[in-house]
């Protein structure tokens, strides 16, 4: 889910993509374009993560502040992709209010992943050719021998960011291509990027004071946190696919991974998602935490979620690859 142009949003905003029958955007300059920003937004982030350790390494020692401002970043923008991009926009497995959409949309689009309406056809497009060819990031198709095992995990974790086809939007998100709301905040776009990145600047110089504080601020709660994200994204694009358990028959080789599925909010539940997308929550088994199911529930009980989809106790049954019971 790698960052795009504001040309992008700009273009489906006034629907002159190409007609809806095509999956992908034969355009040249574009695709090199979408590229040339998925491996600059990569390369910031790992840069910044590099600096923010050697500074602590051979300036000033992690402390506390550091952590906060991290996790004070890292969480409602990870939400803001998992609940808002993925489950809200993408699948629309809840419904929600006009200001909880919005303001997950803004946090989203904070994570440096692309504006919603491209995050939402290119996953729609994985989803659609998921571990078959058209898939844009699956490790599966590159053959059976060990090496080529290999290659399609490093495709699949970040390669697929500067080859993949440019989705059409008009083919794969024309719902998005509707919502005024949701289209004119993708307009500001890159502004969100640098305002996700200007808070926690600011926040270190409130907490840590002076260039320091801010600098620490801006690598902390900005860069690392957006060179993170995109990990936990790479990580069920590739991972998730190859190892872990397949509980139920998906049509493809997603897995669900325990081990991901903290960091990633829930996201680890793969097969559990590729199972149902259409579920609000992925925690089918009680023991299954699934952070951002659980932060949809909340919204619901405050009033501001409604119609969370979820499958029956048959549908999981009847899907079951196994007879262990649930």
């Amino acid at each position: 889910m790698s960052p795009v142009e504001t040309n992008y949003a700009s273009r489906a905003s006034e629907c002159v993509l190409p007609i809806a029958t095509q999956p992908t955007i034969a355009n040249v300059h574009l695709r090199r374009r979408q590229h040339l920003n998925a491996g600059g937004a990569t390369a910031a982030g790992l840069a910044g993560t590099l600096l923010a350790l050697s500074l602590a390494i051979f300036v000033h020692p992690i402390s506390w502040p550091e952590v906060a401002i991290f996790l004070g970043a890292f969480i409602p923008v990870h939400l803001g992709v998992t609940v808002g991009f993925h489950r809200l926009f993408t699948h629309r497995s809840f419904q929600a209010t006009q200001g909880l959409r919005a303001a997950l949309a803004i946090l989203g689009s904070m994570a440096g992943q692309g504006p919603v309406v491209f995050w939402v056809a290119l996953h729609r497009m994985h989803h659609a050719h998921s571990d078959r060819a058209g898939d844009p990031h699956s490790p599966n198709l590159s053959g059976n021998s060990l090496s080529a095992r290999i290659r399609g995990v490093i495709y699949a974790y970040i390669g697929w960011t500067v080859q993949h086809e440019v989705p059409n939007a008009n083919h794969y998100a024309r719902d998005v291509l509707r919502d005024r709301l949701i289209m004119k905040i993708g307009r500001y776009y890159l502004a969100l990027v640098l305002l996700g990145l200007a808070v926690p600047a600011g926040v270190g110089a409130w907490a840590l004071g002076g260039w320091y504080g801010t600098l620490e601020g801006l690598l902390w709660g900005g860069l690392m946190r957006m060179f993170v994200g995109h990990n936990m994204i790479w990580w069920i694009t590739s991972f998730a696919h190859v190892v872990g358990r397949r509980e139920f028959d998906s049509g493809d080789r997603s897995t669900n991974n325990p081990w991901i599925a903290l960091p990633t909010l829930g996201e680890g539940w793969h097969n559990n998602h590729h199972a149902f997308p259409n579920s609000a929550t992925l925690d089918f088994r009680w023991w299954q935490l699934d952070v951002s199911g659980l932060v949809i529930r909340g919204f619901a009980a405050l009033g501001w979620a409604r119609n969370l989809q979820r499958p029956t106790l048959e549908a999981l049954l009847r899907q079951r690859r196994g007879a262990v019971e649930i």
